[in-house]
């Protein structure tokens, strides 16, 4: 069924005000009825952005509320924590969190459902056993070791092991709802549910005489994190209606042919994150909580601009594996010109806007935040030069690029290792911030490079802008 509101509003409007406003009907009817691939990635892509635009607000609220209820020395302890599951999270499903989005859709294309309902089964049981596994090593070493940790992170690491198998399987569930198509229950469980749930939580728990503390706040997380996965796991289960009574067969158990396309997007995911996470840890290392705390509320908020990068990613992603596979170059070319432009000007002009308000954002954490305002700043210029060339790391990845893809992400934690390594220590968390924005603006340099070298596209903003138009 095609949907034009150029025909409605042909029917409804005067002739004089239908002629108006027909440029910019004519663009919500390309938007809606257009070529496939591109008018339903930008649909999806919309969807994704609301939800994002939604949970990216909701997500700062919800920090700012926890700094405030918890204090900064509090609060810092539990960013390091959760930091971490974060990134065991990324690590802990094998690379199945993203190779669902190509595997999937090959896979359907199949006469036989029997391999689809393996790696729907098996992508999530690989996953859960995988971050149990890194969990309860967690957990072993922490004991052995925890009279070098210091006394406040022992307890809240213990608690976040809990977290880390539910939080894995929910990360793969929402590659499988994406790879289908289905956005919302793909996003909001990550980036609604989870936050409200948490949050309710730990206001009760406060309310029933829990201590504010970092601990408190693991607690809940875990109650949260379980919650909104097994719900999710039940709703994705009853939409995809394929499960059979039974275990797939055993030749259906491709667990090699999975592995060799997941573990090398597992580098990129895991570096990825590394490079997006690594320095709040490393402060941690030379740093007090308190400042810790400063750093998390002043690299977060970039990440308000930063989501439009995730959002857009989110939605092409699986578009450019069948697009590539499928040889329809022309039709790529144009997507790759598309997402570079809905990543970069939105951000753009997100940035400016956080340059304005950026102290008053960061004073609602608390006293003496809006001293991480300079870092802020450093860190939007790494948001810039990522969003500059789009999604071109999952471009890569889609088109049997993923080895390369995980090269330059190797390179760029290493770099971003050294720099914070040497940086922090003398100058701080500003240090942190500049060691971030440097590997970042490496990172987005390498990865246009091997588009161009490998695929013959370049995805920067400017050098497709003709070519989108033109499309």
């Amino acid at each position: 069924m095609r949907l034009s509101p150029s025909t409605w509003a042909e029917r409804i409007l005067p002739p004089a005000v239908f002629m108006r406003v027909q440029p910019a009907l004519a663009r919500l009817d390309a938007f809606f009825n257009g070529e496939p691939d591109t008018s339903q990635a930008q649909r999806m892509a919309m969807v994704v952005f609301l939800v994002r635009v939604l949970g990216a607000a909701l997500a700062y609220v919800s920090q700012v509320i926890l700094a405030r209820m918890m204090g900064s020395h509090e609060y810092g302890i539990y960013v390091v924590v959760w930091t971490l599951v974060i990134v065991l999270g990324i690590f802990a499903p094998l690379g199945f969190s993203s190779s669902v989005l190509r595997l999937i859709p090959e896979y359907r294309t199949l006469p036989r459902p029997d391999r689809l309902n393996a790696l729907l089964f098996g992508s999530r049981l690989a996953g859960g056993l995988s971050a149990t596994a890194i969990a309860l090593a967690g957990v072993l070493a922490v004991w052995l070791f925890q009279d070098w940790i210091t006394s406040y992170y022992v307890l809240p690491l213990f608690l976040a092991a809990v977290c880390l198998p539910l939080y894995t399987i929910g990360s793969i569930q929402d590659g499988i709802a994406r790879a289908y198509d289905w956005p919302l229950l793909a996003m909001l469980p990550l980036y609604i549910w989870r936050p409200i749930v948490l949050l309710g939580g730990l206001l009760l728990a406060m309310r029933l005489g829990a201590p504010p503390t970092a601990a408190t706040a693991c607690t809940v997380a875990i109650v949260a994190t379980w919650t909104v996965t097994l719900v999710q796991m039940l709703v994705l289960s009853r939409s995809l209606k394929t499960g059979p009574p039974r275990l797939p067969s055993r030749e259906n158990w491709t667990f090699s042919v999975w592995l060799k396309i997941s573990l090398p997007i597992l580098l990129v995911e895991g570096f990825f994150q590394l490079i997006t996470s690594a320095d709040v840890i490393l402060v941690s290392f030379w740093r007090p909580p308190d400042e810790v705390a400063i750093y998390f509320a002043a690299s977060k908020t970039p990440a308000l601009a930063h989501f439009v990068y995730f959002a857009v990613r989110s939605a092409t992603a699986h578009r450019y594996s069948r697009l590539f596979h499928s040889g329809a170059h022309t039709e790529l070319t144009a997507l790759v010109g598309n997402t570079a432009r809905w990543t970069f000007w939105p951000t753009l002009a997100l940035s400016l806007v956080l340059v304005l308000i950026g102290p008053f954002l960061l004073s609602l954490f608390g006293p003496g935040f809006e001293s991480g305002y300079p870092v802020m700043l450093i860190l939007l210029f790494g948001v810039l030069a990522r969003a500059s060339v789009g999604p071109v790391d999952a471009l890569l990845t889609m088109a049997d690029q993923q080895n390369r893809c995980a090269l330059v992400y190797v390179l760029t934690f290493a770099l971003n290792i050294a720099l914070n390594v040497v940086l922090i220590p003398i100058f701080g968390i500003l240090g942190a911030a500049i060691a971030t924005a440097i590997a970042m603006m490496f990172e987005a340099t390498a990865l246009c490079h091997q588009a161009r070298a490998r695929l013959g596209l370049n995805p920067f903003v400017l050098a497709n802008t003709q070519g989108a138009r033109l499309s």
